[in-house]
């Protein structure tokens, strides 16, 4: 697999990750064996970058992790992690009760950060993302000097922002500490290509696109009466009723996302349609990795198989512009 310079960490991933949010919790019950079969599958493909949070199944998805990395590498390690054992990134801020700015202290974040390294069983965190905080976070000097103390304590190695608009992360590209982005990219969330990506390339900041098959929209698998279990968030939170809408479909109405998923397929052709559309994303100037999930050895290995696609035609790129500009931009390219 392709790999790519993660922006400041002094680290290489390829270029199709695996996020593990789904291994924690709000996709249906994924239960250990399964958990451990997606992982395992994943690192036997050549993933070399897990990115997990805190928050997912409450350390449940650190854990399985650790556990993961315990049985395929002998370890994890900490600050003398082993080159075959893959780059693990994690989030916090999350767990700040309530979700206000003023929770983001030296101490709270301290706190989680040492439950991470617990969680994961490092001593030294491979990287850390703000994990979606509130805007005002993404100003506060405070933060960043905090994780700069943990940087040079060797709590973690690098750390970076997760956001939901465009605008945040570009307010955290001002701050010079700041390793990496994660955003939301795919073919139906396209915004952060004309500012923030260049921003990020033009200061060498990676940049992780997640939500990239748009939580499953864009395999194409779905119809009209496709139903989600009562746990999974593309049941509970379409309206935004449990975190950012933006996170579920990226934003997009179910229906209009099925039914343009479906021109989406057509333009694909006899490429299966996600890894296609995550082809879209790796190749997007400035696009470090994807971290697609996956619930399944066989969506794990339909991922990893876009990392050895050839680039999209010019006349596919155009097709997918189109479908986005009369489909999807008007509900969602003012919004993030």
């Amino acid at each position: 697999m392709e790999q790519r310079p993660l922006g400041r960490t002094g680290a290489e991933v390829g270029v199709v990750g695996l996020g593990t949010w789904q291994l924690g919790g709000d996709w249906g019950d994924v239960d250990d064996e399964a958990a451990e079969e997606v992982l395992s599958a994943a690192l036997g493909a050549g993933v070399t970058l897990l990115d997990t949070a805190d928050v997912y199944g409450d350390g449940r998805s650190e854990e399985r992790i650790r556990r993961a990395l315990a049985v395929q590498t002998g370890g994890v390690g900490g600050q003398g992690r082993a080159m075959e054992r893959p780059f693990v990134a994690t989030k916090a801020g999350r767990r700040a009760d309530p979700f206000t700015a003023e929770e983001y202290t030296p101490e709270n974040l301290r706190a989680w950060v040492d439950r991470s390294r617990r969680n994961l069983g490092v001593e030294t965190l491979d990287l850390v993302q703000l994990h979606c905080p509130p805007t005002a976070v993404y100003s506060d000097q405070r933060v960043y000097d905090t994780l700069d103390g943990f940087v040079a304590d060797g709590s973690i190695a690098a750390y970076g922002v997760s956001v939901e608009t465009v605008a945040e992360g570009l307010t955290a590209l001002q701050h010079p500490g700041v390793a990496t982005i994660q955003v939301i990219l795919n073919v139906f969330r396209r915004k952060p290509l004309e500012e923030l990506l260049p921003a990020a390339r033009a200061a060498e900041v990676g940049v992780l696109a997640r939500v990239p098959l748009a939580s499953g929209l864009l395999t194409g698998k779905y119809d009209e009466s496709t139903t989600f279990p009562d746990d999974d968030h593309r049941n509970f939170n379409r309206n935004g009723e449990a975190f950012d809408v933006g996170e579920t479909f990226a934003g997009v109405p179910f229906e209009v996302g099925v039914a343009a998923a479906r021109e989406v397929a057509d333009i694909a052709g006899d490429t299966p349609t996600a890894a296609f559309a995550l082809r879209w994303a790796i190749d997007q100037p400035g696009v470090t990795a994807v971290i697609p999930g996956a619930r399944s050895v066989e969506q794990v290995r339909g991922n990893v198989a876009a990392a050895g696609l050839p680039a999209l035609t010019a006349g596919q790129l155009a097709d997918l512009e189109r479908v986005y500009d009369e489909r999807i931009r008007a509900h969602v390219h003012d919004r993030w």
